[in-house]
């Protein structure tokens, strides 16, 4: 049985362990919010983009771009997974690599087992559960330095960049994402998708253009127009899969941290009830050693 001093020592502690949790539940919060702000700004960006697409789609003109078509058959793939650089943020990464699995088996049903896939790791944590993946005809490729899951402004940009590049040299004839969409705080969903070849139902809900029955003059020609704002397209939606990345690990991290909080009040609420009946029994002992040595006087 504990004594009181063990007790007060472990209330210490587990007090400690709270004050620790619940000022990392809020530093956590104000990166999400961060994120989640960042997202916001980038809508402006991305819509625009859609709208100058749209217009351009809207006209008769044949359009033709490296990025947009695909090859007669996909021999080689590269699937990217996002994940994060520190821990204490729950199930994230591992729920990440289980629907990696999960997708690496469907790629393998719809596109068949001669296929070659290499998966790349974005964060120090999801790297190293890919160190366990055992699939045949598949390898993890390292991410390019520089490149982490706190990656944002220009280096995602020559991130894409090089994405395409690989792409139109034939090092890959597809390239995947797959990461933790952010819907609220609460609420995040690992989200997988084709990239390149950009297919067209990716501009679906951009094909409309902004001001119907308005006529528009594209110059130099709408096919330029197009493969100019096509690579802006893809680095706004790269930049919005690193956000919202972040966005959704810090929001894991928040309910990892909240959970982490509450098990502490809890175990400190318990032992506060253990130390105080051990105390109320300590006092009455004392209280019947007193009155018996009266009595015997």
């Amino acid at each position: 049985m504990a004594t009181l001093r063990e007790l007060k020592g472990r209330i210490g502690s587990v007090a400690s362990s709270e004050k620790i949790t619940g000022a990392m539940k809020m530093i956590s919060s104000a990166k999400m919010h961060k994120a989640e702000s960042s997202l916001q700004r980038q809508v402006p960006f991305r819509s625009q983009i859609e709208t100058i697409i749209g217009n351009v789609l809207s006209s008769d003109a044949r359009f033709n771009s490296p990025i947009v078509t695909a090859p007669a058959e996909t021999r080689r793939l590269l699937v990217i997974v996002w994940g994060s650089d520190d821990g204490l943020c729950g199930a994230y990464n591992a729920n990440l690599y289980k629907r990696l699995v999960e997708y690496l088996g469907e790629l393998r049903t719809s596109l068949g087992n001669d296929v070659h896939i290499d998966v790349m790791g974005i964060g120090r944590k999801i790297v190293h559960a890919l160190s366990h993946l055992t699939m045949a005809n598949t390898a993890v490729v390292p991410a390019p330095d520089g490149v982490d899951s706190k990656t944002e402004g220009a280096p995602v940009n020559s991130f894409m960049q090089s994405l395409e590049q690989k792409f139109q040299t034939g090092e890959y004839d597809r390239v995947d994402t797959l990461y933790m969409k952010f819907y609220t705080a609460g609420r995040q969903r690992p989200v997988a998708a084709q990239l390149l070849p950009v297919l067209p139902e990716t501009f679906t809900g951009a094909g409309a253009p902004a001001e119907t029955g308005r006529p528009y003059l594209f110059e130099p020609n709408p096919n330029a127009i197009f493969n100019t704002v096509l690579p802006m397209f893809l680095m706004s939606v790269m930049q919005d899969i690193f956000t919202e990345n972040r966005a959704s690990e810090q929001a894991a991290r928040v309910m990892a941290m909240q959970a982490a909080n509450d098990n502490a009040k809890n175990l400190l609420d318990s032992l506060r009830l253990e130390y105080n009946k051990l105390r109320q029994q300590s006092i009455t002992n004392e209280l019947l050693d007193i009155v018996g040595g009266q009595v015997r006087d």
